[in-house]
């Protein structure tokens, strides 16, 4: 299973895989926008979307994607997984250099990925890696003690950032995550280095002339402006303020920007991080025991109106746990088409006979404002079928955790992220035995042997199609039991002037290197 593509023949691969455009421009700053602040420059030891954008400039990976799901070589040129998936072997390009001038070496990426094990909230992307042998300074050798196709993804920007030993090794493994160099002068070998960061306002990036690709990156700067007002947001697009940002998810302002001549919307690109509404159910309190009962709610509520009337027509129908963009998504299963009939039927049959006009009486929360109307919905459909919803709003995004840690709730309305791979992102939600251990974990209290047992299965398959098909199953039960209905895609869109040449819309968006983009004429 090897994978060699050597020296840089790696810039014309890369530059393949781009998005066609003209001849690329050397040079310029290009102005972009993050919509909420960022705690942390460091993506070795910070997870999220905020993170991954700067991260993913400063600090380089193994391992990038393309738009079709494909890795491609970054500061591994080549790599190879043994026939029985136990060791994969990176072949580091040898003129990488942190942005202090050091060289980078297989040591940097043994020390990262003890890092990233005792301070990433991911504990499944390297889990299953044991060592990492070092024979010299442009081999890595990880050796697992089981399969793991997760790790491929595990390997690209937004999840594994290469970080200089000489630098974060002068604290225990365990306290890089609070070690003052992730915001202060942090040192990667990424296409851009710091400049300034002020925290709630910006972060600047220059152009790292040592960069270990030759000719990149095609920007002198980057400015990344703060603004986490949305309208203040679209005001800087119209007027031209900014030329690019990511992860706009407010349907008005989605839809008032591609009304703009200068600018481009697109929802392409945000596959990897794999956002999904969805509502969640407790399995194990009260009505909700009953699959009847959580089919009820399915076809009591109208996804079709939430995405057309709530989500304005932006978002995409979702039925599973695993991202539509996924090549593993099965879109196949049971939709749930709005049918109070059915939904009726169904509660008379749980047990549960309308008394007046009501059966019996449920809570529903919700973490973050921008979803109430989702909510309010929830609670009018709900209604006509005999379920007297409870609204209970949070004061704040801790508390909505809390209770839902604690499973503290009946229903809740809540946004949960793929993270690549389902190893990552999907198998926490599922799995019986990460039931109750904190927010977006199995809150639901699902268990189901077979549904742990393809999981499992599925966590150490390296074949693509049987791996698809593992998991394929693995949805049409979860569609089938319902411990969440799922409605839609969050809708996640980049916005971006048409001065832009190359904009990052591969697999993760805008947390992954923006090396090849650039300013036109």
């Amino acid at each position: 299973m090897k994978h060699l593509i050597k020296g840089f023949a790696v810039a014309a691969l890369l530059a393949s895989t781009a998005v066609a455009e003209d001849a690329p421009k050397k040079g310029g700053t290009l102005v972009t926008v993050i919509g909420t602040n960022v705690r942390n420059l460091n993506s070795a030891v910070q997870s999220g979307i905020a993170t991954g954008y700067p991260g993913a400039q400063l600090f380089a990976s193994p391992l990038r994607y393309d738009e079709d799901w494909t890795p491609q070589p970054y500061l591994a040129e080549s790599w190879d997984v043994s026939d029985d998936g136990l060791s994969v072997t990176l072949n580091l390009v040898k003129n990488a250099k942190f942005h202090d001038g050091t060289p980078l070496t297989s040591k940097d990426v043994a020390f990262s990925v003890e890092v990233i094990k005792a301070n990433h909230p991911f504990k499944a992307m390297f889990a299953p890696v044991e060592t990492v042998e070092t024979p010299d300074d442009h081999t890595a050798i990880l050796k697992l003690s089981k399969p793991h196709p997760a790790l491929m993804l595990a390997m690209s920007g937004q999840l594994m950032s290469i970080i200089p030993q000489h630098i974060y090794g002068d604290v225990p493994i365990d306290q890089v995550k609070t070690h003052p160099r992730n915001n202060e002068n942090p040192v990667g070998s990424g296409p851009f280095k710091l400049t300034e960061y002020k925290s709630g306002e910006h972060i600047i990036l220059e152009r790292f002339d040592d960069f270990f690709i030759e000719g990149r990156p095609y920007l002198d700067k980057v400015v990344m402006r703060i603004i986490t007002d949305p309208a203040a947001r679209a005001i800087a697009y119209e007027n031209g303020e900014v030329q690019m940002g990511a992860f706009e998810s407010l349907p008005r302002i989605i839809n008032r920007l591609k009304k703009v001549d200068t600018l481009t919307v697109t929802p392409d690109g945000y596959g990897a991080i794999g956002p999904l509404d969805w509502l969640a159910m407790n399995t194990q309190k009260g009505p909700l025991k009953d699959v009847r009962v959580r089919k009820a709610i399915a076809y009591a509520v109208d996804k079709n109106f939430i995405q057309k009337a709530l989500m304005l027509g932006t978002s995409s129908d979702s039925r599973t746990g695993i991202h539509p963009d996924s090549p593993f998504y099965n879109g196949e299963v049971e939709a749930y088409d709005v049918d109070l009939d059915k939904a009726n039927a169904l509660l008379d049959e749980a047990g549960f006979p309308m008394e007046g006009d009501k059966r019996f009486g449920l809570t529903i929360d919700f973490g973050w404002p921008g979803v109430k109307p989702q909510v309010e919905y929830v609670k009018a459909a709900l209604k006509k079928v005999g379920i007297d919803v409870e609204v209970r709003s949070s004061a704040d995004f801790p508390t909505w955790a809390k209770r839902m840690g604690e499973m503290d709730f009946d229903l809740s309305w809540d946004t949960v992220f793929n993270w690549g791979d389902p190893v990552i992102g999907v198998h926490r939600t599922y799995d019986s035995t990460n039931i109750g251990k904190g927010v977006w974990s199995n809150t639901q209290g699902y268990a189901n042997a077979r549904v742990d047992e393809l999981m499992a299965m599925a966590a150490v398959e390296n074949d693509p199609a049987k791996r698809t098909a593992l998991y394929k199953e693995f949805q049409e039960i979860i569609a089938d039991e319902l411990p969440v209905y799922h409605t839609n895609t969050l809708p996640y869109h980049t916005v971006y002037s048409n001065k832009v040449g190359n904009p990052p819309v591969g697999i993760w968006g805008t947390s992954t290197p923006i090396d090849m983009t650039y300013l036109k004429d």
